[in-house]
């Protein structure tokens, strides 16, 4: 009795039949998951406009309302109704002699002495009048 082929031309017919198909149905499969998560992308960005919307319309309802209008300008802008005497509190300086902070206590960072820009000058001004460094000897 002959032996039988291991592959008969059906079965690789088959085979190629179902490769095709996968291959086929493979770039469609793809385009279709990565367009389900950009939908899902747009409808959380769409939640949160949503959101930031809803906010702002309360936020817009509180500025409608006259004493609210009233609160923030004297917490804001230290505004008084005529006839109030307004204070404002000032630390007072510290005595002669007495050491400085030099760190603001809450963040740890310096305070500083002098405003950034006028710094910032400061470093150029050193680093202009820096002297040049020495030349090697060959």
């Amino acid at each position: 009795m002959a032996a039988r082929p291991r592959f008969t031309s059906r079965a690789t017919v088959l085979v190629l039949v179902l490769c095709s198909l996968v291959a086929i149905l493979a770039y469609p499969a793809r385009q279709y998951i990565a367009q389900r998560g950009e939908i899902a992308d747009q409808r959380a960005k769409a939640e949160h406009a949503r959101r930031q919307v809803d906010e702002l319309r309360r936020e817009r309802a509180r500025w409608q309302d006259p004493e609210y209008v009233k609160a923030q300008a004297r917490e804001r802008l230290h505004y008084a109704l005529p006839g109030e005497t307004p204070f404002v509190s000032v630390a007072p300086p510290p005595p002669p002699g007495a050491k400085t902070p030099s760190a603001d206590g809450a963040t740890g960072r310096p305070k500083a002495l002098k405003p950034w820009y006028a710094t910032l000058w400061d470093s150029v001004d050193a680093a202009d009048a820096a002297a040049p460094a020495p030349q090697p000897v060959p």
